[in-house]
């Protein structure tokens, strides 16, 4: 233990972007960057530049004025173009054939030696290989730090066949066999980076290792979380795509990064970024991306988001593709300061030094020149920040509001509940002389985990209540990957560490765990569709406490992932894109721009009855709003998919512990043969919901082999409000 002296945080088809400047003598309206969405490419000869070059001449009227207004287009995997446009130009726009949505540009924001092992994929754990290593993620992020251990390509041939894309990372970048493609956008903006290198963030490094990183030994932060760093796919191929520059990650990028990456040949999409709250899908870039990604096969992981624990915080809504919300793993990092009279108290925060006792100074006696030596006693969880401003030895901060997770550190720091707060403040008003000593952190086995981190967003999905976002949950709490040595792992850059593997916490480090396991599933099932890879993930999810987590299935969907049980997961819900046509039906969307979003004139919406709606998809779990205080019938329609055993049968099982009445019709599916389909009905009644509640049950298919497992909620309206 330290000696003891006199003693005194926290840490974002076709499409198209314009911006004209204003036409003199023709409007004073201003301009402001927009995309214009056009769905997939239309069949037959078409060239995507001149007819987006004519719909600018038809909107903005002078030719002069198109170079001005035009930004780029998007044409490689659907159609769109980004542009300058006042308000009348954008109504025009959004008036013409073959426009779906036009809609203003906007900034998204970002959103490992433990957690493989804790969620039972090992390094044990069987492998394909050779489809490992045909598999090609594509990250979008801010990049990557090519020379990090967890990117070197020893032992890695020449890239899969398959592959399309190119190593355009710019200035001093270089890929190889591990890192097999990279881009970077946004670069004519002011201060912008040009290059793909993660050279000022970390953030990029750090998802990317999560997911395909290399199996590097005795990793650590300053000794602390030592162990075995590695990807979930430590064999794959990773492809970079820069979409975030130092002013942050505009959506005409994130779009441009999708367009190339589908077309590059990835399989997996990763993208640990996100808008602040959900939005309609199509005007949504990465709901955009995502469905024409799934058109081609390509799985789309996306982060839930940070803004939790409240109700209906996630943006991440569409049904295809995988909203991951972000969970604890059984490594709990604490920190100890002792006190004087030789009390010991435990509080959180990643502290790596070991730091001499000293003097306690409050809050209020920031000056230089006396909390030089001394530990600052701070009331509120950013004292540590004025803290290490002023120069004082080290910070002991009040944990409020609560924050359930430790950040980095930049001086010997620790969070103390409000309760054990209370007691240093009583130690140090009733002694004259009082002291303590910081401890460097530890990590100790968290009893209770998993369950979900107080920052990652919540549904209900506020787009289409009827389906459970987020889908899933995985370890995104406390992470160790690779980062970039030129950034600071603390939140000041006046911290001189660098480090080529930190700790981070978000539903970014969450997503990167499931693109991996989908992934890995992939390998033993190449020709499975993005929904049975995501159906399989959600019935084999470990199921989770509600009691131990907000929000219960609004805070971690299905459970978390068990990406071995999910390689054999018996049976599967199969959605493909003429499902998802019939579910935009459903909530409003009219033939003619569906038509246009698949791409295929043939699209009609079917004549449905008064009570379809997004409930009806062919989804893994099961959600319906209904309204407070009513009596309701609620039935759910669900086609199953037989990837288990070739002759089996499976009984039905309901788990509630909700007064309802739950039906399953049959109650019995029997299969004579794999890839054979079969249909039910779920029926759930009952007298009434209160206002602000859910309701949850789950429903069990299993044949004593299998046991596949799908989440039911009924929730009220005003559980938004």
């Amino acid at each position: 233990m330290a000696k003891q002296a006199s003693l005194m945080f926290y840490y974002v088809f076709t499409i198209f972007i314009i911006t004209t400047s204003v036409l003199c003598g023709a409007s004073t309206e201003e301009k402001k960057v927009h995309i214009v969405y056009m769905g997939s490419l239309p069949k037959g000869q078409y060239s995507p530049l001149s007819r987006h070059r004519s719909m600018l001449r038809q909107t903005v009227q002078l030719d002069s004025s198109v170079e001005t207004s035009y930004i780029r287009s998007y044409s490689r995997s659907f159609n769109g173009f980004v542009a300058k446009l006042t308000d009348s130009e954008k109504q025009r726009l959004s008036n013409m054939e073959g426009v779906i949505s036009v809609f203003p540009r906007k900034t998204l924001q970002l959103q490992t030696t433990r957690s493989w092992d804790f969620i039972g994929l090992q390094e044990s754990a069987t492998r394909n290989a050779q489809a490992e290593s045909d598999i090609i993620i594509g990250v979008l992020d801010t990049g990557i730090w090519p020379e990090s251990e967890s990117f070197n390509d020893k032992g890695f041939g020449p890239p899969p066949s398959k592959w399309k894309g190119v190593c355009e990372g710019g200035l001093n970048f270089t890929c190889n066999n591990k890192i097999i493609g990279a881009r970077y956008y946004g670069g004519s903006r002011p201060n912008s980076t040009q290059s793909a290198r993660d050279g000022d963030d970390g953030h990029g490094s750090h998802t990317a290792s999560i997911a395909a990183g290399n199996r590097v030994n005795n990793v650590s932060f300053f000794g602390l979380a030592q162990g075995t760093a590695r990807g979930g796919v430590p064999s794959a191929r990773i492809a970079t795509y820069r979409v975030c520059q130092p002013d942050g990650c505009n959506d005409e990028d994130i779009l441009a990064a999708f367009d190339d990456a589908i077309a590059d040949g990835v399989d997996i999409i990763s993208i640990s970024l996100g808008e602040a709250e959900a939005t309609d899908f199509f005007e949504d870039t990465i709901a955009i991306g995502a469905f024409h990604a799934m058109q081609k096969g390509i799985v789309t992981s996306h982060s839930a988001g940070n803004q939790g624990p409240s109700y209906g915080s996630t943006a991440s809504v569409a049904p295809w593709l995988i909203s991951v919300a972000a969970s604890r793993t059984d490594r709990l990092f604490i920190d100890k300061v002792v006190l004087g009279d030789g009390r010991t108290l435990v509080g959180k925060s990643i502290n790596s030094f070991a730091s001499p006792a000293t003097r306690y100074c409050n809050e209020g006696c920031l000056d230089k020149k006396l909390v030089k030596g001394k530990y600052v006693l701070c009331k509120s969880n950013s004292g540590d920040f004025e803290a290490f401003a002023a120069g004082a030895l080290g910070a002991i901060v009040r944990n409020e509001p609560y924050i359930d997770f430790s950040d980095v550190v930049a001086l010997p720091a620790v969070l103390l509940s409000a309760k054990e707060h209370d007691l240093v403040l009583s130690y140090v008003n009733s002694t004259k002389n009082p002291q303590a000593s910081i401890l460097k952190s530890e990590t100790i086995k968290d009893a209770e985990a998993p369950t979900i981190a107080s920052f990652s967003s919540r549904g209900p999905n506020f787009v289409t209540p009827d389906i459970i976002k987020p889908d899933l949950s995985a370890p995104g709490v406390e992470i160790l990957a690779a980062y970039s040595p030129l950034d600071t792992i603390s939140f000041t850059f006046d911290d001189p560490r660098r480090v080529h593997y930190t700790l981070l916490s978000g539903t970014s480090m969450a997503c990167p765990h499931v693109s991996a396991a989908a992934a890995y599933v992939k390998t033993f099932h190449p020709d499975w569709s993005p929904s049975a890879i995501k159906s399989a993930l959600m019935t084999t999810a470990l199921p989770m406490s509600d009691a131990k987590s907000l929000g219960g299935e609004f805070a971690y969907g299905s459970g978390q992932i068990n990406p071995v049980a999910a390689v054999r997961p018996g049976l599967v819900y199969e959605a493909l894109k003429e499902d998802y046509i019939i579910m935009l039906c459903n909530i409003g969307y009219d033939a003619k721009k569906l038509q246009v979003l698949s791409g295929d004139t043939n699209t009609t919406c079917p004549k449905l009855p008064v009570t379809a709606s997004p409930k009806d998809l062919n989804y893994p779990s099961m959600a319906a709003e209904v309204f407070p205080a009513k009596p309701f019938n609620v039935t759910f329609h669900r086609t199953v998919t037989n990837v288990g055993l070739a002759t089996s049968s499976y009984k039905a099982k309901i788990v509630t512990n909700s007064k309802v009445n739950i039906k399953v019709e049959p109650e019995v599916l029997t299969f004579k043969s794999l890839n054979e389909k079969k249909s039910f009905l779920v029926s759930v009644s009952g007298s009434g919901l209160p206002v602000k509640s859910r309701l949850s049950a789950s429903l069990v298919w299993s044949d004593g082999t299998y046991s596949v497992r799908s989440p039911i909620v009924l929730h009220t309206q005003s559980v938004r409000a």
